[in-house]
């Protein structure tokens, strides 16, 4: 099978590379292993389809930590505003909430890749219906550097002008993000960074006690703060809220500071988080109302009385302050507003939100077309960046397929061009 494109990955990054292809009167063929494209997309909107985030853009970029730099100019072209347009010209509004996220009217996924897979078929102008391949499950290249799929109907040969890789990291498999492709990458002389688990729940050290395990998991610690610093110079400070799990901790406090918690891990073998329960109390004033008389109430019903601290706030504090530290209320003071919390490991790749790692930038040029292989881009998470989740993902995703969509339109007519010449030549 001989075609113009390949477009391997049916996540937002290859629609978004089709799409752009499709509009310039490109022929796509999209290759996905899934019954149907988007399973990630969707999944990650079930609870509110945040599509992006309302900061400035100095900031927005700023998130990206240290792939900014390399990210800036895919999202100066194709950011938070251009992604609301999008969704806009899609038919679908959006609204931005009180945490800055943007999310659609509706804060549902399904309408919009509805009506975004409806476009890429049925395109307007001059655009080229975009062709869909599911359950092809592509396995390399052969040995003519065609591109081998495993299909319903057996093994296929496909041989593209053009190819866009965006199979994603190694996050949620079983939604077809299984990082199969790296030894194929690699084999064939392109960099990958490891691919490792980034907005990630951690084991604790030692694990929870029997019962903190058995009464506490899945409840949430509300309105804390954590502090963390990984030993090079980079702190994480923030209020917001976590879960605790049969093993350790998740949720959204916990993955905003999973990269600087992961790294530390990896250095050293273990990291820690300070937990502050009362972050609207300054030391003193917790100092103050640990300090007052208790008379003859435990210490529990004390702190409860004077601090409103029970439920898994209180149980986090007898799980982790010995008997002595609990009758010494200055010693005590300090460890309600800095109770460390020491992590063992991060919790698989597969359960994480999202990886880090993937293909090198240095691998790449300007187009995110790999410089050893002329005709091969790749795009979205398998690329190496990483970045916390309120809409930076998914708009990090598109612009990158934005950007491999318009390298291989450049890439197509620069050989139409070659090869036309050739034969003015001849």
């Amino acid at each position: 099978m001989n075609i113009d494109v390949a477009v391997i990955g049916g996540g937002p990054a290859g629609l978004m590379a089709a799409e752009v292809m499709g509009r310039a009167g490109i022929a796509v063929h999209v290759f996905d292993a899934m019954p149907s494209v988007g399973r990630k997309f969707l999944l990650a909107g079930k609870g509110g389809m945040n599509l992006t985030h309302a900061e400035p853009l100095p900031a927005f970029v700023g998130r990206y930590g240290a792939h900014s730099e390399r990210l800036s100019p895919l999202l100066d072209a194709f950011g938070p505003q251009a992604v609301r347009e999008w969704a806009g010209g899609l038919g679908i509004d959006t609204f931005v909430g009180s945490s800055r996220r943007v999310f659609p009217t509706d804060m549902k996924a399904a309408p919009l890749l509805r009506a975004w897979l409806h476009r890429l078929r049925h395109p307007q102008g001059n655009g080229v219906p975009v062709s869909f391949h599911m359950r092809h499950r592509w396995r390399g290249w052969g040995e003519d550097q065609g591109l081998d799929f495993d299909t319903p109907s057996g093994r296929w040969r496909v041989r593209a002008g053009a190819t866009v890789l965006a199979l994603g990291g190694a996050s949620w498999a079983r939604l077809g993000s299984d990082g199969a492709w790296v030894p194929w990458l690699q084999a064939a002389g392109i960099e990958v960074a490891a691919l490792r688990p980034s907005n990630c729940g951690f084991d604790v050290a030692n694990g929870w006690s029997p019962f903190f395990a058995e009464r506490f998991a899945g409840q949430p610690f509300k309105s804390v703060a954590i502090r963390a610093t990984d030993g090079q110079g980079h702190n994480f400070q923030r209020k917001g809220e976590f879960v605790a799990t049969a093993t350790g901790v998740e949720g959204s406090l916990i993955y905003a500071a999973s990269g600087l918690l992961r790294d530390q891990i990896e250095r050293t073998g273990h990291a820690t988080f300070e937990l502050d329960l009362l972050p609207d109390r300054s030391a003193d004033q917790v100092l103050t109302e640990v300090a007052h008389p208790r008379g003859s109430r435990s210490v529990s019903s004390h702190l409860k009385s004077r601090l409103g601290l029970e439920g898994i706030k209180m149980a986090i504090v007898n799980e982790r302050v010995d008997k002595d530290t609990l009758h010494d209320p200055a010693r005590l003071a300090t460890l309600l507003k800095a109770l460390p919390i020491t992590l063992a490991r991060p919790r698989p790749i597969d359960e994480a939100i999202s990886s880090a790692g993937g293909v090198a930038w240095a691998t790449l040029d300007d187009s995110l077309m790999v410089r050893a292989r002329p005709g091969l881009f790749c795009a979205g998470e398998m690329l190496d960046w990483e970045a916390p989740t309120g809409g930076y993902l998914l708009t990090a995703c598109l612009a990158s397929g934005v950007r491999a969509g318009q390298g291989v339109e450049a890439y197509l007519s620069s050989q139409a061009q070659s090869t036309s010449a050739s034969r003015i030549n001849e």
